[in-house]
């Protein structure tokens, strides 16, 4: 797998939720925070968005937005208007499909708004990158696959069919790999940096990917050096400087963040995980999991599986 894909394949914990909102003027929708990523599309009609942080931010037909951090925010036709809260109604307690409808006399607001279950206790790089806010504007012509996806969704919604809630969670999944992909193709390259730069550096991807192919393997810096082409030195020097962390750090938190996806999905003895992810014994990998994340694996498998796997649960700030 390569490295973008297995790297969201590891962080997500669940499946997303996703909304149609169909808004008639006045009206301004308030979404609490969550653990997670949330993203909005506009289908017809315009609006604001209102960030954490900063300026509102004007939306029109075809615009996505992507909040990496699941931050609070306020959708709205103009950005004075009082919020109330977004409490979508499911087609039922199964479907990851919601609906939310605001009658008013003005211009109709239509938006796909969704939800993916980001484990926010393994910060990584990928989105550590990103701004708060992830602006895509609609430009005939440019990132025509997510076009294409958001397009897809789109009929979903407006005619579903069985087999349905299968094919937008498949979308929205897409979704997520292309808004990332569509991000970094437009930065201009003295502009790309961090993981951006990283999944195309001639000598980081290969020790990425050496470290993902394999992260119960005794890597060192000299032999993921070799694997990059450098001296041991030089490797670790340029491995920290585009990726922001030493090689052996990012080894660490990888092997953590895919021992933390095994333990929630997944009945595999601590024994085995431990051997998955480079430790001698269950005794060390409990010690290594307790210092990162705060608490023992068998606590923690506990913890996930009673918490769901739905994002969208709030969480304080």
């Amino acid at each position: 797998m390569d490295i973008l894909s297995d790297t969201l394949e590891v962080l997500r914990t669940g499946r997303p939720m996703v909304t149609r909102t169909d808004a008639h003027a006045p009206w301004a929708l308030k979404f609490q925070p969550v653990s997670g990523a949330g993203f909005h599309v506009v289908v017809e009609g315009r609006c604001h968005l209102l960030p954490p942080h900063g300026r509102p931010l004007a939306l029109g037909p075809g615009d996505i937005v992507f909040l990496q951090r699941g931050s609070g925010h306020t959708l709205c036709d103009v950005p004075d208007r009082d919020p109330v809260d977004f409490v979508p109604e499911r087609v039922d307690r199964s479907s990851p499909i919601g609906q939310v409808t605001v009658d008013g006399p003005g211009p109709r607001t239509v938006l796909v708004c969704g939800a993916y279950a980001i484990d926010v206790d393994r910060p990584h790089p990928l989105f550590g990158d990103l701004p708060e806010v992830v602006h895509l504007p609609a430009v005939p012509g440019r990132h025509p696959v997510l076009r294409s996806a958001v397009d897809q969704l789109c009929a979903e919604f407006h005619a579903p069919q069985p087999g349905s809630d299968a094919v937008v969670t498949a979308l929205v999944d897409l979704l997520l790999l292309y808004i990332l992909r569509s991000w970094y193709a437009e930065l201009p390259k003295e502009r790309t940096r961090g993981w951006a730069a990283a999944l195309t550096d001639p000598a980081v991807a290969p020790a990425l990917k050496a470290i993902h192919d394999d992260p119960g393997h005794a890597w060192t810096v000299e032999s993921l050096g070799t694997c990059a082409g450098l001296s041991r030195a030089t490797f670790a020097r340029r491995f920290a400087s585009v990726v922001g962390e030493p090689p052996l750090t990012y080894l660490t938190n990888w092997r953590m963040a895919t021992a933390a996806r095994l333990l929630h999905r997944s009945p595999t003895p601590l024994s085995t995980i431990a051997q998955r992810t480079g430790y001698t014994s269950e005794f060390a990998f409990a010690k290594a999991f307790k210092r990162h994340f705060g608490t023992p694996p068998g606590a923690y498998r506990r913890q996930v599986r009673t918490v769901g796997d739905e994002p969208g649960g709030q969480r304080g700030r």
